[in-house]
């Protein structure tokens, strides 16, 4: 009973990010419906794109903290309910400034989807099955993506751009529904919560202790965490490419059309759902053989990075298949190191109270990279006359970067200490030497 309810958890999660994904994309897809009816220009529509980021990434942070602190039980529904209801508001805005705040509003909301999974993923399943269980949730984020367009134009085509906003924010509720009828808090918390060592402590090796003797902001004091948070900066950073600047670059570079965009077009994303849960597998299973969670862990993040840098070959490609061969590599590589990112935060965690928040503060990273890319990319597009040649070559060069970020600045994959506790270890260790 207890397997199939943590898979069914898992498949709720998936659920919860592929509707995260299909909420915050209907926006590009309606963008063209949308500026012809309030008049708007492409930097009006520029700034209505943008305004997602800008809250998603903030609210990371407090949103990581807040699920730390009253359950992921409560959070996701919450999240996924306020994003619904301001996706669904979009419809009713009358203007330019109306459907901006309806956007950050909606950025503030999806802040809390990825926190609260990767919270989940800790209290149902043990450190040798993290990474797989993760690559599960994560890939809905692709999912979500590759049907956003079909669906989202779909309904516009039917109902127009209004019904949309509706009808994507509609399955939100569903999803609400569900998880109502199907969500039980393991036994595993309500273990932690009389004062006992959880299932996922006793896995990491994690000491029973206050969460109070690791304090939110102590958090930004190790150096693992900001090698996690430059890490996932530099993954991430390449990932938006493909969310966003990446159909320009096949029509404008490769001369793509329309049909072929959506034919050919998906090839990598379609790709990157198995290369994740590829990648997840793997790095479970060199736990389960033996290897030590820090050597399975870095083995399959350094090792995605680093085949993930191919996506600079991309540039030079002679042919359509061969480009659209290296994009895949670069995109299932990807998300084959993500699986194992995001298993992180509950293996490096001092407290099961800590998961969420360092997935909120390495999250907040990663999302700035959607500023950075995006704007990157525009400024080097108008500089070269329209070569995506520099952006290319930078991609692959983040890839790099991360890879040595989580090599070097991320030490070893275990529970972190707390100040007192490092002083006690390195006493301990002076006095044997």
């Amino acid at each position: 009973m207890k397997e199939k309810a943590r898979w069914m958890v898992v498949f709720f999660c998936f659920l919860a990010i592929a509707v995260n994904y299909i909420d915050r994309a209907n926006l590009a897809v309606a963008a063209p419906h949308i500026m012809k009816e309030f008049g708007l220009g492409p930097a009006s529509m520029g700034l209505l794109l943008s305004g997602f980021f800008w809250t998603y990434a903030v609210m990371q942070l407090p949103f990581g903290w807040f699920v730390d602190r009253v359950g992921a039980r409560l959070a996701l529904p919450l999240a996924v309910g306020w994003w619904s209801v301001f996706t669904a508001a979009t419809a009713g805005a009358g203007g330019f400034a109306a459907m901006f705040g309806c956007r950050l509003m909606l950025g503030v909301g999806e802040a809390g989807a990825y926190p609260s999974c990767a919270k989940l993923v800790s209290q149902w399943f043990e450190r040798d099955e993290r990474a797989l269980a993760t690559s599960i949730f994560d890939s809905g984020s692709r999912v979500g993506s590759a049907l956003s367009l079909p669906v989202v134009a779909a309904i516009i085509a039917a109902w127009g751009w209004k019904a949309s906003f509706v009808i994507t924010g509609a399955l939100g509720l569903v999803w609400i529904v569900g998880w109502a009828m199907i969500y039980r808090e393991p036994a595993a918390q309500a273990a932690f919560a009389r004062g006992q060592a959880s299932a996922a402590d006793a896995a990491t090796g994690a000491q029973a202790r206050p969460a109070s003797a690791i304090r939110w902001t102590t958090l930004f004091r190790y150096r693992t965490v900001w090698g996690m948070m430059l890490g996932f900066f530099c993954l991430n950073f390449v990932i938006y490419f493909f969310i966003t600047w990446f159909p320009s670059y096949l029509v404008e570079a490769r001369g793509f059309s329309l049909k072929s965009l959506g034919t050919l077009g998906t090839l990598p994303a379609i790709a990157s759902i198995p290369g994740g849960w590829l990648g997840g597998w793997i790095s479970d299973t060199l736990v389960r053989r033996g290897w030590s969670l820090t050597a399975a862990r870095k083995t399959c993040i350094v090792g995605g990075m680093l085949l993930s840098s191919v996506i600079t070959l991309t540039a030079v490609a002679p042919g359509i298949y061969e480009m659209l061969a290296l994009f895949a590599v670069a995109y299932a590589s990807l998300a084959a190191a993500a699986a194992s990112i995001w298993s992180l935060p509950a293996d490096v965690a001092p407290t099961p109270q800590h998961v969420a928040s360092i997935a909120g503060i390495q999250n907040f990273a990663s999302n700035l990279a959607g500023i950075a890319l995006t704007t990157f990319t525009g400024i080097m597009l108008q500089l070269t006359k329209g070569s995506f040649t520099i952006p290319l070559v930078v991609a692959g060069g983040f890839c790099v970067l991360g890879a040595a970020s989580y090599l070097l600045l991320v030490g070893r994959v275990e529970p972190l200490r707390s100040p007192h506790e490092q002083a006690l270890a390195d006493e301990t260790l002076t006095s044997r030497t």
